[in-house]
Order: structure tokens, then sequence, then C-alpha cells
């Protein structure tokens, strides 16, 4: 990364399976990318618990002695159906919420392999850079090309003229743990002229903080 200014990250919210998968490289891939975390002092938010790959990169972060924020829904928390977070605890009421929690207290995400509610998560964030409601980078840990046919998709809508060619580098992608943090500390955001004149304006109840009910 000589010659690129390095964008400063010291939270990344990752995006996960609470199951760990078919193949054991996602469960090696997600504590590794803890372990990156780790050595690079990068704390972790996620979506709190300990099952499958969430799990997994949790307790890598906590192992490198790194802090470690579960964002977790109260309903989640009942009779320990997703088990102990590892690290602080924030319970909240609603997906929604928990989601634009992890926006405002992360610098960047990270998906790795999971199910419909981590391709949510994702689309949502992208959803959001899109509107300007944020500008931080977000990419996808293709392991064992986990995501080929995502980025295909996201590809093919580029061609048929559903996504401009400015939106689709808001999604970011590599292989490797530590080829996909430089990507996000390189990443420079490119807002749509129109879109960034939008006015998000905070209000003064934590329920009303921010509509972000507006997808594209």
């Amino acid at each position: 990364m000589k010659g690129v200014s390095v964008r400063k990250i010291k939270k990344i919210c990752v995006f996960c399976g609470a199951n760990s998968g078919k193949d054991v490289a996602f469960v090696n891939a997600a504590f590794h990318l803890g372990e990156v975390l780790g050595k690079r002092k990068i704390d972790l938010v996620y979506g709190g618990g300990k099952l499958g790959l969430m799990g997994c990169v949790s307790t890598a972060v906590a192992q490198h002695e790194r802090q470690v924020l579960g964002i977790i829904p109260s309903a989640f928390t009942v009779n320990n159906l997703v088990g102990e977070t590892c690290g602080k605890e924030i319970k909240v009421a609603t997906m929604q919420e928990r989601l634009v929690m992890m926006m405002e207290l992360s610098d960047a995400f990270i998906a790795l392999p999971g199910g419909f509610g981590t391709l949510e998560e994702l689309f949502q964030m992208i959803s959001w850079a899109q509107l300007s409601i944020h500008n931080k980078p977000i990419g996808v840990l293709n392991i064992n090309g986990f995501f080929n046919g995502l980025l295909s998709f996201v590809d093919h809508a580029v061609k048929q003229e559903f996504f401009t060619p400015r939106a689709r580098k808001i999604l970011i992608s590599a292989t490797t743990a530590d080829e996909l943090v430089d990507k996000l500390q390189a990443f420079r955001f490119e807002s749509d002229p129109a879109l960034s004149k939008l006015k998000w304006s905070p209000s003064s109840s934590q329920k009303e903080k921010l509509d972000l009910t507006l997808r594209l």
C-alpha cells in the first residue's frame, strides 16, 4: 500500500453466519480474520452470541486482547438461544435498531459466509452507503469462492443498468483477511451527486434517530 493514503479503522463490524457451514475452511477463515483484526489492533463489533462463525471470529479477537462488542436483540437472549457473547453486550429491541447501532459504532464492515440475515445486513449497509447515509467501506471475504455467485449477480445488475459503476465500487472483495483489511483502509468513497444532497437529520428521540427504512 506504498503511496496510498490509509483510512484509520479502529472498529470493524463483521456480519456472518450463526452456523459454521459445510466447509471447515469457513471456520478457519473466521478464526484467522479475528487474529488479523487482533494483530492490527482493531476492535470487533458483531451480532452477539457464540454460535457458528460469529463465535469463531469473536473468540479470536478476544484472545488477542481487543475489545469485542455484541449488539443483540433481546429476543435472542431468552433461554440462552445464541450463547454467551464474548465481550461486552448491548441489548436492543429490534433488528433494525441493531443494524443502525452497528453502523454508528463501526468504521468498516466485513461479511463472511452466512445466510439470509448476513446478506440482509450486507446489502442494507451497501444501500445506506449508496444513499450517502454513511461513507464507510464494506467488503466480503470470499472464502473458497463462496461469494462468486453474488459478485457475478452484482456485475450483471450493473450491465443491466440497475446499479451504476460508481455504486458497484461500494462493494469490495478479497480472498484473504489481510488483503481485505488493506482494501478497506485504502477505500475512497465516491458519492452520487444527486443522492449526496439528501438530508438525513437526527432527532432527539433514539427510536427516531435516523429514518433508514428507504431501500433502493
